[in-house]
């Protein structure tokens, strides 16, 4: 992750739903599904969180991995949260990491201890404070 403050700006109009996401100078959208009376032309947000913490836990075992010179081919993480009616007592993110390539034992060891490394995975796991102006 960059070392400069990370910004985003989301837009919403009355298109119900469609939200407009500017960030580093990208642009995506979020949105809900038809059944709740979005147009599903983007990822819910919650989608759009396991994807934060499964893209920078990748990025996070692929820069170690390359500085160790391990022959590691591969990362696929698999991301679920638990319903929200279940997060009045906490919120559980699973995430199953799965490491392709001829890496030995020790290193695949390493590479999950890694992957609690990622700054998102840290932010999801310390108190956060969120402050409303």
């Amino acid at each position: 992750m960059s070392t400069s403050q990370i910004t985003a700006i989301t837009e919403l109009d009355r298109s119900q739903y469609k939200t407009k996401i500017y960030a580093g100078g990208h642009f995506i959208y979020a949105d809900e599904p038809e059944s709740i009376g979005g147009s599903d032309e983007g990822m819910n947000p919650g989608a759009l969180l396991l994807a934060s913490l499964g893209s920078c836990t990748a990025i996070t075992i692929r820069m170690y991995a390359d500085r160790k010179g391990y022959a590691l081919d591969g990362i696929k993480i698999s991301l679920a949260i638990c319903d929200e009616k279940d997060m009045n007592k906490e919120t559980v993110i699973t995430r199953k990491i799965e490491l392709l390539g001829t890496i030995s034992t020790e290193e695949r060891e390493r590479l999950m201890q890694i992957a609690d490394k990622c700054p998102i995975h840290k932010i999801l796991t310390n108190p956060i404070k969120i402050e409303t102006t």
